[in-house]
């Protein structure tokens, strides 16, 4: 949601992105709380496990990537290379994901499919992203269960679903859990409130990502590394233009930086890294531009992310700005990752693997 400030983060999250990091004052007071989450999600999970509730095998294997980390720690680019990934070892991917479905008018429940051409404000803006780079289905719904079934459904050629996010939604039967993680690690190791995790550091997963420089000394010790890597800044107004970080080093060029996800220093940091001196503009997660932020800005350039440009795409006051550059990022896995996975893969489809 857009804010009359964004120059600056919401006060309260950077309160309390703050008070996860340790173990203080804060966070000792909010850790009665954090005992009843606790409870209520293992009691949550011990029905899901004993049938209680309710969950859905699909016909296809399902991998959920997803974070227990509140905030965004980079599954849109991991859910995007898992996706070439898989399509490359001779998988047909489909991608669900929450997004932003219309409501339900007819009683059921509401999914969308997403297009490239699809509006950022109406299906989300990172599973636009996914389906503009992924080149694959994409369908999205708050009812993850009803999402697949529609994807499948309208396309039953796919035959392995990716889950971006998804690891508490129960309902949904799956075969892999990618866990992700960026520096921050676990935080404190509390669970909300008091802590930044929606559920225990101990969770039981198949694979842990740690999207960072250096893996942090809270992580397991199979953790596998990722990084996302920008080379380049493609203009805005014009993709045919295209400059090279090394290029942006000029002392003469006035930059500025703006990014509205989960962790912006994760962008600012990868742009220091490539020798780039900015003005560093944080915007809240999933900002909608309908204030633009770039207007008051007195700099040559404006480099942003690839999750922002897709909204900036589509708003006419912001589209054609010159200053605006946008710079792609990949995910860098060690290749241990997708052989893994593959391996797995194939025990499911009930062949052999070496």
């Amino acid at each position: 949601m857009a804010t009359s400030k964004p120059t600056v983060r919401n006060s309260t999250e950077s309160i309390l992105g703050a008070a996860w990091q340790r173990r203080g004052i804060l966070a000792c007071l909010l850790w009665p709380p954090s005992l009843l989450f606790r409870l209520i999600g293992a009691l949550r999970r011990a029905l899901y496990a004993a049938g209680w509730l309710r969950s859905t095998r699909l016909p296809v294997p399902v991998i959920v990537v997803g974070n227990i980390f509140v905030g965004g720690t980079g599954k849109t680019p991991l859910t995007i290379w898992l996706v070439q990934m898989l399509r490359q070892a001779g998988y047909v991917p489909g991608v669900i994901s929450r997004g932003y479905a219309a409501p339900s008018t007819d009683g059921k429940p509401s999914v969308q499919h997403v297009s490239a051409t699809s509006l950022a404000a109406e299906v989300g803006d990172e599973p636009l992203l996914i389906a503009t780079h992924g080149q694959c289905p994409v369908v999205v719904g708050r009812n993850r269960v009803a999402a697949a079934e529609a994807l499948l459904q309208a396309h039953p050629e796919v035959n392995l679903i990716l889950s971006d996010d998804g690891l508490q939604h129960y309902r949904l039967q799956r075969d892999i859990e990618i866990m992700l993680f960026d520096s921050r690690g676990v935080g404190n190791g509390w669970l909300l409130p008091a802590g930044p995790l929606r559920e225990p550091a101990s969770r039981r997963r198949d694979f842990t990502i740690v999207n960072a420089a250096s893996i942090p000394s809270s992580m397991p010790a199979a953790s596998i590394r990722m990084q996302l890597a920008g080379e380049h800044a493609v203009q805005l107004a014009d993709p045919a233009q295209v400059r090279s970080l090394s290029d942006l080093r000029d002392p003469a060029l006035r930059l500025a930086a703006a990014a509205g996800i989960g962790n912006p220093q994760r962008f600012f940091s990868m742009l220091s890294a490539a020798g780039l001196v900015f003005e560093a503009l944080a915007l809240p997660d999933h900002y909608d531009f309908s204030d633009n932020p770039f207007a008051a800005l007195t700099v040559d350039l404006i480099l942003i992310t690839e999750k922002d440009a897709v909204k900036c795409r589509q708003i006419e006051t912001i589209k054609h700005d010159p200053r605006i550059w946008v710079v792609p990022v990949t995910a860098q896995i060690d290749p241990a990752l997708s052989h893994q996975i593959h391996q797995i893969l194939e025990k499911l489809r009930g062949h052999p693997t070496a």
